[in-house]
């Protein structure tokens, strides 16, 4: 559950000036990543009724994204946002203000599909983007968790979009009432004040997150469950664009802990995707595919 964005991507190949079209939003990210692997995912979301509304639609048709839940809003639009590339690394600029999705709110989703989903997604994006989201939320996480699904997190923290301490205090929220917490390094240690790896660990698992993966981009990833923690190094490739790698390394690693809770196993699984999606610009168009990932897996001892 969140904010899906179209997405107009620099292209530094080309002219300054040129964008290519693409798809972003971090929960979109997240279940298209998972359903590329073959889960069967579907999204709660809101929409304007505009042509950028109508690409998004035809994306999730075409990635087997079931869409049915997310509502249309008439007046509100779609939220959008532009990547540049700069020295420093790329830079997003968005215009999502007063969109669609930032007006949804407890009540007024059609919300039937958290009494048989196996998991439920959502971000630090997905309560920043407003008040009545934010509540929207977490009410669907407690009704997904109360019919036995597994709740994921992703801290995913935008200062643009709230208060550093509204953040902070909303995120311990989240992590007492996931299972599955997918912390990145910059996000964490600004939310935590935290610099140090285990202490990171120590601090997710304290708040009651049953399993932690801590993204740490090149860096690779610590996987850690109460009694046990393990270091994945990351695979090395010829990265172009670091966008969305996070989230597709979220929707790969609770992918494949539904079909082996293993730390080893879905730690690898993910690092190696989050690193082939790297390859390409753009949240969306360099997601591998699950024959992709077991192929690096494979060539990779």
């Amino acid at each position: 559950m969140g904010e899906a964005l179209v997405e107009y991507n620099q292209n530094e190949r080309t002219q300054q000036r040129h964008f290519l079209q693409g798809f972003g939003g971090d929960t979109s990210n997240f279940l298209v990543a998972a359903a590329r692997q073959g889960s069967r995912v579907a999204y709660l979301s809101a929409l304007g009724s505009d042509g950028h509304a109508n690409l998004l639609r035809q994306m999730w048709t075409d990635e087997g994204v079931c869409h049915e839940a997310v509502a249309t809003h008439p007046q509100a639009p779609t939220g959008v946002y532009f990547v540049r590339h700069t020295h420093a690394g790329h830079q997003f600029d968005f215009l999502r203000g007063g969109s669609a999705a930032s007006l949804m709110r407890p009540g007024a989703l059609d919300c039937s599909l958290l009494s048989a989903t196996r998991a439920f997604h959502f971000s630090g994006i997905s309560m920043a983007i407003s008040a009545t989201a934010c509540d929207a939320v977490l009410l669907a996480a407690q009704q997904a968790r109360e019919h036995g699904a597994l709740v994921s997190f992703d801290t995913n923290l935008r200062k643009s979009l709230w208060p550093l301490a509204r953040a902070r205090a909303m995120s311990r929220e989240a992590m007492a009432l996931c299972d599955i917490c997918l912390p990145s390094w910059d996000d964490i240690t600004e939310l935590t004040g935290l610099s140090e790896p285990q202490a990171i660990l120590d601090h997710c698992l304290g708040l009651g997150a049953k399993v932690v993966a801590l993204k740490m981009g090149a860096q690779g990833a610590w996987v850690a469950q109460p009694g046990a923690r393990l270091y994945i190094p990351a695979f090395k490739v010829d990265a172009v664009d670091a966008t969305g790698a996070g989230d597709t390394f979220g929707g790969v690693f609770v992918s494949q802990w539904l079909r082996q809770p293993d730390l080893r196993e879905a730690g690898r699984y993910a690092c190696a995707a989050a690193a082939l999606s790297t390859q390409g610009y753009g949240a969306i168009h360099p997601i591998p595919h699950r024959q992709q990932v077991q192929h690096l897996l494979q060539a990779s001892p």
